[in-house]
């Protein structure tokens, strides 16, 4: 079983790559990678980041914080998109089951992992996605103004990982760039397909660091995490 990291954003946002940021003393894309190291169902890790950072990443992350799972770090695209595309070209046929995860969400957990493997393997694609909290309203884009407020009972914030029966996710990705469409998330391109997607309950701490703010926020989380558990995170 095999996991596409894609981390190949600019970090525009930030001012920098986050990936490499440090909070509780890793980088982000060490605590984010440290789950999948040790979950016994992943048996390789693809790292997909832009090209200046390629080998930065090999002696800052993986070699420092000792990822043996980590069997190829590889150049992304422009967008998300292209980075995870690039990544599932790299998976061998025989791999059935792939899941990709954002290298800035560093707090993933080997339940959710093990959760987000079980719904692909019986719904052969599945998406990680908390319960929407907020009040959702469909807006007008060109004035901003609110047409509709949207029933929050079938609306889900979706996260990662997102998991699939490898055929499904690199057809899915071939249909998408030969007919030039753009999606938001792996999802929406197996779902124009007509595929269903398994919702996989998720977490709120399952965030991804975008802005400053978000760092902050993750530090909040982690010491939560720490004072719950103890210093074994």
């Amino acid at each position: 079983m095999v996991a596409v990291v894609p981390s190949a954003g600019k970090g525009e946002r930030m001012g920098q790559k986050k990936e490499f940021l440090l909070f509780g003393g890793k980088a982000i894309l060490a605590h984010t990678l440290q789950p999948l190291e040790n979950h016994s169902q992943i048996s390789e890790i693809i790292l997909v980041v832009d090209e200046k950072s390629v080998e930065k990443c090999k002696k800052e992350v993986v070699e420092k914080y000792g990822f043996k799972k980590v069997k190829e770090v590889i150049v992304g695209g422009k967008e998300r998109q292209d980075s995870v595309y690039n990544g599932l070209k790299k998976v061998t046929k025989d791999c059935d089951i792939v899941l990709i995860h954002d290298g800035a969400r560093p707090f993933l957990t080997e339940d959710l992992i093990t959760r987000s493997i079980e719904g692909a393997e019986k719904h052969k694609a599945a998406v990680v996605a908390a319960p929407c909290i907020d009040t959702i309203k469909f807006a007008q884009k060109e004035k901003d103004m609110a047409l509709e407020t949207l029933d929050r009972e079938y609306l889900w914030m979706a996260q990662t990982p997102q998991t699939f029966r490898y055929e499904i996710i690199l057809k899915a990705y071939q249909k998408a760039e030969e007919e030039n469409f753009r999606g938001t998330d792996d999802a929406s391109l197996v779902e124009r397909m007509g595929t269903p997607v398994k919702i996989v309950r998720g977490s709120y701490d399952n965030i991804k660091i975008t802005t400053p703010q978000d760092l902050i926020l993750a530090e909040a989380i982690l010491a939560k995490r720490k004072s719950n558990q103890g210093k074994s995170y």
